[in-house]
């Protein structure tokens, strides 16, 4: 006869579960107070040109998408970008992807994607890129006529299983069709600039910082706007995102010089914007990981401009406890998990000579189970 299990019980045996796996496979958050945590950097990868936004592919593979090394090309037939960040100069095959084996070796996988720089030379490329199934998607942040390209606009594109892409969503033509509500003259670039990009639920979302919003893309290509942030925060720059418990979480670049003032946003799926934590510095990524806290990686902290040597990782803990666990990175640019609980962090992600881009692994440990593990 079937016997069921009173509710007390069933948590005991859950608790006892939980308990049991983390003895076993001593994932960073089990019993482990956050002063106890700690994280060991290496680096994992390196031959990048300025390194962005990146994701482990169901091969189980590390997909980096890089901002490339611009170009020389120009253009007279469109609106350009205001000085002094305009006029842009780019390339129609300044930019690539790369894949990254579990090893840490870096091989080409798209190679001759757009790339574009600044009149101060900052370079942009591809910005993000994210999986639907099998499928890869590529974000692209350095391409459209204000950018010096005329082969490609700003957009998704789609990559074939034998390497080959194509335009999947016209993004310059979206933002210039709907814009939004207040977008800053003085900083104002017509195809966008858009830095991170994830998979919910099967469906891509974008985030874009010049013009401050957040859109859907489906399947077929369809493009909604879920929030226009600027129209309630103003132009604030919003760069990372991630997605946990059915809300977008979102930090902010905001305007330079740097003043300190980045906030993290939560961003419901009908487009509710709200503020949930502040007081940090140019935010350029954002991850839970499975117990629920959240790491914040700022690009530049202490300093008016961006500055090497003084980006960090912030662990926030479910409790709102914050740490550092990170410092002294340079000019990181995005980070995502790996399957193994470890952070893998673009860095030198600009303002530093091709190839010198890398990824850092970042191992987060609890010295307590190290300590037991030494015993």
């Amino acid at each position: 006869m079937r016997t069921s299990l009173s509710k007390p019980a069933v948590i005991a045996v859950a608790v006892t579960l939980l308990l049991s796996s983390c003895r076993k496979n001593l994932p960073p958050f089990c019993n482990c107070s956050p002063d106890e945590i700690v994280a060991t950097v290496s680096v994992f990868s390196s031959g990048l040109n300025d390194p962005r936004g990146l994701k482990f592919g169901p091969d189980g593979y590390l997909y980096v998408a890089e901002g490339g090394i611009g170009g020389s090309d120009s253009t007279t037939s469109c609106i350009q970008v205001v000085p002094p960040v305009g006029p842009y100069k780019g390339s129609n095959t300044g930019s690539r992807i790369s894949r990254i084996s579990p090893a840490g070796t870096r091989s080409t996988y798209v190679n001759a994607l757009p790339s574009s720089q600044t009149a101060m030379g900052e370079i942009s490329g591809v910005a993000d890129i994210a999986f639907i199934g099998q499928t890869l998607y590529a974000l692209l942040a350095g391409a459209g006529c204000s950018h010096g390209i005329t082969m490609l606009p700003n957009g998704i594109l789609k990559v074939n299983p034998d390497r080959s892409w194509k335009l999947f969503a016209d993004l310059s033509s979206f933002q210039m069709s709907n814009p939004v509500k207040s977008p800053e003259p003085g900083d104002f670039e017509p195809d966008g600039s858009w830095y991170s990009m994830i998979n919910v639920d099967d469906r891509l979302y974008a985030l874009e910082p010049n013009h401050g919003e957040l859109d859907k893309v489906t399947q077929k290509g369809d493009i909604t706007r879920i929030a226009d942030i600027s129209a309630s925060q103003g132009h604030i720059v919003p760069t990372a995102m991630t997605f946990h418990n059915g809300s977008f979480f979102v930090g902010n670049l905001n305007t330079f010089p740097i003043t300190g003032h980045s906030s993290i946003y939560k961003i419901s799926l009908s487009g509710t914007v709200n503020v949930v934590y502040t007081g940090f510095s140019t935010i350029l990524g954002l991850a839970f990981d499975k117990a629920g806290a959240l790491y914040v990686l700022e690009n530049t902290t202490g300093n008016p401009f961006p500055t090497p040597g003084t980006g960090d990782i912030i662990r926030i803990d479910p409790n709102g406890t914050r740490k550092i666990l990170v410092s002294g990175l340079d000019l990181p640019t995005a980070m995502t998990f790996g399957s193994n609980e470890k952070l893998y962090v673009s860095n030198k992600g600009f303002g530093f000579p091709a190839g010198q881009g890398e990824v850092l692994e970042v191992a987060i440990s609890c010295s307590k189970h190290s300590q037991e593990l030494a015993r």
